[in-house]
């Protein structure tokens, strides 16, 4: 049915590490958190260097060094991959780092997502017992002539004061078997390091590819504000933000004296870590001092999600100074900015923020703290809009859209996280991602690289859908509204499943019919066109009635009806008033969970309630946005409860307090309030329609889009309006004023790129 691209995209190129071998240790354990490997390589440049390029990668995570010193500021290198599909390749420049004469190279070796524990089951080991490394250093001197380093039987192993780390339960560090010179030209390193020659292992048999989103980084640093001591001897840090990181600890201490830290996002009510949202996962790690001196030491290969660290092992009460919070997460460029006078309004953008920062790590994950860090599709595509806004996410989510492919089935079905390690397949409005991401990253930037390389697993995705429906009408599948506030099950919500199936399947059919037209695949587009007027008829059989009524009665199922265009046009009035309706009676509150929280305020501001828009965004009881600001959340929650002053914490079982699904309302509020939306891809061609309301009274938002920057500035004092505009060049741009708004000139019909400035006043009604 579908057209199969012939074309052989920058993505899906592979690369070949001639001569090398991946070595590491056969014989390290394979249970608990084993060691880390160390591996090194002395060897001796000829002369003067011209050029030196190091290609590496990992079956696990690694460190790479030369002359005693890291290459790059990289962390988590290569990053997380469907590893029986593929791996990433990391690339860097040596040449001024390379001397003549004796050289050494080294790497430190970490089991990471390859061979660590990941999942709720406290597995490990889910794609291969031992971490392996790959390299090539390639040479050429001044004079011409070619060297070649590669990682084979020749390099040495051993092991140091890495004594674990894993990325749910932490690192330990003893800094009495460090060795300084382990990775230093001509040094006779320690014996206790049990240095021998490395294993080799088999070829890796998936592919090599030049890797191509972002690096993790540490990208912030953030002081300790406060430290209590509930409990003698066990100090708590409070840095004042929920975040995904480590932290970095400064300490002089006795020879042997083990300091202990452990994380969380919350207190219980005596002081003490809240750690039952944790679950399995221990974020735990454990540093034991050299002594001599002061001693600095931040893990290598693990991150915890928190606000809070507990330090215990102390000879005495610390200073704020012992401790930092470093900030990780994948490198990206920010983008957008947004602010207006309502403080609670800003500060649940600096949540949303703050929930991208913290869950944006190598993959969109769904949470940075338990033991889970996954991949979930259905966040990932009802955040993918407000994601783009945020930061410059085109190869972050290229490279995962490739990770989603990887775990497509063949009969087409998407995964319900990226890499795949769960192994649940076809489930509505999460398997949808892998249409709706690829769209909406097109339509932020213009890009239509990453609709060519997704093309056939997206139709796939429609073949499967149709072929496993009946008479078009979608199966029941999992997870449904998730977390609907009126659900009886975390699934079960008032909207059926399979309404929700059909819907995203009417959607993701529509925007296949788009995507192949675009791309020049007419007979495709043809095809899409006609099957999705028979799905919204179908739709339209099973769950809606003459008078407009919805099964399920609830506001996802009108949301999903009204957002969808599957009503005819006739009946979306009475589906509207129907909403209102279901809003009104519950005090003008939502009762939606992950599908239909972010179609709320869209759906109302596209249908002219706009008024109900503000009033439910700006609530503060529960369940709303700001109530958990009031709670004092930092970070977007799992749940709108998952803590409250009045009752505590929420089910343990899922209770995340840096989850950005619900952020996805960071979208409607950059296009309504800020007033910046884009009319065509990549914003060549810009609308500017703030719609005050909510009392309200400015609001000011800025993106460096494709073209250059773009802004829109807007005060309203008493009844006259003025907006400050910024169209950059090469961008057509249009305005639309807010209802019952005149301007007090003549409007041009566009706005040529420049700076302007509109005074517009209020129309009195009579």
């Amino acid at each position: 049915m579908a057209s199969t691209s012939k074309r052989k995209h920058a993505s899906t190129a592979t690369l070949s590490l001639p001569g090398a071998r991946w070595i590491g240790d056969r014989q390290r354990p394979v249970t608990g958190e084993p060691p880390c490997v160390y591996l090194t390589r002395d060897f001796v440049v000829a002369g003067p260097v011209r050029r030196a390029t190091l290609r590496w990668t990992a079956l696990g995570v690694a460190d790479v060094f030369l002359n005693g010193a890291k290459i790059g500021t990289e962390i988590l290198q290569p990053g997380w991959s469907d590893y029986r599909k593929r791996v990433q390749v990391v690339t860097g420049d040596l040449t001024a780092a390379l001397k003549p004469g004796g050289n050494t190279l080294g790497a430190i070796l970490a089991d990471g997502w390859y061979s660590g524990h990941l999942l709720w089951k406290n597995e490990r080991n889910h794609y291969g017992k031992q971490p392996q490394f790959l390299a090539v250093l390639e040479i050429e001197l001044t004079d011409g002539r070619k060297q070649t380093v590669k990682s084979d039987g020749a390099w040495q192993l051993g092991y140091g004061p890495l004594l674990g780390s894993d990325l749910y339960h932490g690192e330990t560090h003893d800094a009495r078997r460090e060795d300084p010179q382990w990775c230093e030209p001509g040094a006779v390193r320690d014996r206790a390091f049990g240095w021998r020659a490395a294993d080799v292992f088999t070829a890796y048999k998936g592919m090599l590819q030049p890797k191509i989103n972002e690096p993790v980084r540490v990208t912030d640093t953030l002081p300790a504000l406060a430290i209590t001591e509930p409990q003698s001897g066990r100090y708590v840090f409070d840095f004042g933000q929920n975040l995904s990181g480590v932290c970095r600890l400064t300490i002089k201490g006795r020879s042997g004296q083990t300091i202990t830290l452990r994380f969380a996002e919350m207190l219980q009510a005596d002081g003490t870590l809240y750690v039952a949202n944790l679950r399995l996962a221990r974020a735990t790690d454990t540093y034991t001092c050299r002594g001599g001196g002061v001693e600095e030491w931040s893990p290598r290969f693990t991150f915890h999600g928190f606000r809070y660290a507990e330090v215990t092992g102390l000879d005495g009460k610390p200073g704020l100074d012992l401790l930092q919070a470093q900030v990780l997460h994948s490198d990206l460029r920010a983008t957008g900015e947004f602010t207006c006078s309502n403080p609670l309004l800003n500060k649940l953008n600096q949540n949303i923020r703050w929930g991208q920062r913290g869950n944006f790590l190598d993959v969109p994950t769904d949470c940075p703290q338990r033991d889970e860090r996954l991949g979930w599709t259905g966040d990932a595509q009802v955040f993918v809009g407000t994601a783009a806004f945020h930061y410059d996410v085109r190869l972050f989510f290229r490279k995962w859209l490739r990770d989603l492919t990887d775990g497509q089935r063949a009969d087409g079905a998407f995964p319900d996280i990226a890499p795949d390690v769960l192994f649940n397949f076809g489930n509505a409005a999460w398997a949808d991602a892998g249409v709706i991401c690829p769209w909406v990253i097109y339509q932020r930037y213009g890009d239509t690289e990453i609709l060519r390389e997704n093309y056939d697993a997206m139709a796939r995705w429609i073949v499967y859908q149709e072929k496993t429906a009946a008479d078009l009408v979608r199966p029941r599948t999992n997870y449904g509204d998730w977390l609907a506030i009126d659900a009886v099950t975390a699934p079960n919500a008032p909207v059926p499943c399979d309404l929700v199936g059909t819907a995203y399947f009417a959607y993701t059919t529509h925007l296949m019919a788009e995507i192949a037209a675009l791309l020049g695949h007419r007979a495709d587009a043809v095809r899409f066109r006609a099957l999705h007027g028979k799905i919204v008829r179908a739709f339209r059989r099973a769950y809606v009635t003459p008078s407009g009524r919805v099964v399920g009665h609830c506001q996802t199922g009108y949301l999903l009806a009204l957002a969808f265009d599957l009503l005819p046009v006739a009946q979306r009035p009475a589906a509207l008033a129907h909403l209102v309706d279901l809003i009104a009676s519950r005090d003008w509150h939502l009762t939606t969970g992950f599908i239909g929280t972010p179609l709320l305020c869209p759906v109302l501001t596209r249908f002219g309630r706009t008024d109900i828009a503000y009033r439910l965004l700006l609530q503060e009881t529960y369940p709303s946005w700001l109530y958990p600001i009031k709670n004092g959340a930092t970070t977007m929650w799992e749940r709108w409860n998952s803590y409250t002053h009045e009752n505590g914490f929420g089910p343990v079982g899922m209770n995340s307090f840096n989850h950005y699904a619900y952020g996805a309302i960071g979208e409607w509020m950059y296009e309504v309030i800020g007033g910046l939306r884009a009319e065509a891809p990549g914003y060549t061609s810009i609308l500017f329609a703030p719609e005050p309301g909510g009392g309200v009274g400015s609001a000011t938002i800025a993106l460096e889009g494709p073209q250059g920057r773009i802004e829109c500035a807007w005060r309203l004092k008493g009844k006259t309006l003025t907006l400050e505009l910024l169209v950059p060049p090469q961008t057509k741009a249009k305005l639309r004023l807010p209802p019952g708004f005149a301007s007090k000139a003549r409007l041009a019909p566009g706005l040529t790129p420049g700076r302007h400035t509109i005074v517009c006043s209020r129309i009195s009604s009579k």
